[in-house]
């Protein structure tokens, strides 16, 4: 159909811009970066082309590029461009840019809670829960205020998601239902239900996984991501080791195939956690090269993943692939690289303890 729309209407936008938002979210970034381009020359000045132009290079880690793309989108009076060079500095280690950043959108309804959110994942990926906490309670309490209900949400089923991953299952479940008491909207939804899954209580996944199923019988986005996730997040907490690695291994297979998306600011989607997921059934069933050959692909892709606290968890990840597959050097390095990055978190987060130990039976 968008081809259709395109030959009849040449110099129309519409069509490039919806071609790159799909390209985009498939993960083929080099198709949507041909599109972002050909809407910005169809239509030049608009400040949200160069945002989207912005975004696509932050996922092909060109950042000089992305940053030059966002601060026109900034110049012609887009706010939401702090936010991709909060992330952009974030990736190039500038505190002091992501601060300023920070200042530069704290107090603007609408914008301040993109701000405080991602400041929280920020926190999140340096194993700074508590503080990761607080941010995201700011967060959603800011979009609140400017009446944005569905965002509100969205940022405690994250915080859940987050807090499933690093084995803070009690408070990742009462996150997920804190969310879902303020929406049922697909994201929230179904990032709760990934959360819920990761943190042992299959009943209310499974119960929200059908909900999505009957609301969203079409919707690709559902089918292809967020229902295989939450099965395979299912399957890997469900305990029974061999049987339930594979059950893993073939619902996240289906996303890994077709997706490698990407989310401009980390919201909404869950930015690989497929793959990070993916690679936890690897291990679970015991094939090493094959976990680490998944995680790998989140330490490679850092402008899709940004700063959510996957792209932290490879690098454990990656350690005990490679333990696993008796590689004790590369293993070593990559636990290093790990309790490296989470120097300075909370010590009682489940996986750092596991990280810890660990790692000191391979010294």
């Amino acid at each position: 159909m968008l081809a259709l729309f395109a030959e009849a209407y040449p110099r129309d936008d519409i069509v490039p811009n919806h071609l790159r938002d799909v390209s985009q979210d498939l993960g083929d970034f080099r198709g949507a970066l041909a599109e972002a381009q050909e809407a910005l020359k169809l239509s030049p000045g608009q400040a949200i082309f160069y945002y989207n132009l912005a975004s696509v290079y932050l996922n092909l880690d060109r950042l000089d590029e992305a940053r030059a793309s966002a601060m026109e989108a900034q110049n012609l009076g887009a706010p939401i461009a702090y936010g991709l060079l909060y992330q952009i500095d974030f990736l190039q280690h500038d505190a002091a840019g992501m601060d300023t950043n920070v200042t530069a959108l704290m107090g603007k309804p609408g914008y301040e809670d993109i701000v405080l959110g991602q400041e929280s994942d920020t926190a999140g990926y340096a194993g700074k829960f508590a503080r990761a906490r607080e941010l995201t309670r700011r967060a959603a309490a800011s979009a609140k205020r400017a009446g944005e209900q569905e965002a509100a949400a969205g940022y405690l089923a994250w915080a859940a998601l987050r807090d499933a991953l690093v084995g803070n299952l009690g408070m990742a479940r009462r996150q997920a239902q804190a969310g879902l008491a303020f929406s049922q909207g697909r994201d929230v939804e179904a990032i709760s239900a990934i959360a819920l899954a990761l943190a042992g209580d299959a009943g209310n996944a499974s119960r929200l996984a059908g909900d999505l199923t009957k609301r969203f019988p079409a919707d690709t986005f559902v089918q292809i991501e967020y229902l295989p996730t939450i099965q395979g997040g299912t399957a890997l907490s469900s305990g029974k080791q061999a049987r339930s690695a594979a059950k893993a291994i073939e619902a996240l297979a289906v996303v890994a195939q077709y997706k490698l998306g990407a989310f401009p600011l980390g919201y909404w989607g869950t930015p690989l956690c497929h793959i990070y997921l993916l690679g936890e059934g690897y291990l679970a069933a015991g094939q090493g090269t094959a976990a680490a050959a998944e995680f790998q692909k989140i330490l490679d892709h850092p402008g899709v993943v940004m700063n959510f606290v996957t792209g932290a968890l490879a690098h454990l990840g990656l350690g005990r692939a490679y333990a696993l597959a008796d590689d004790d050097v590369k293993a070593r390095t990559a636990y290093q690289d790990f309790l490296a990055l989470w120097r300075d978190a909370d010590p009682d987060i489940p996986v750092l303890k596991q990280a810890r130990a660990e790692y000191a039976k391979l010294r």
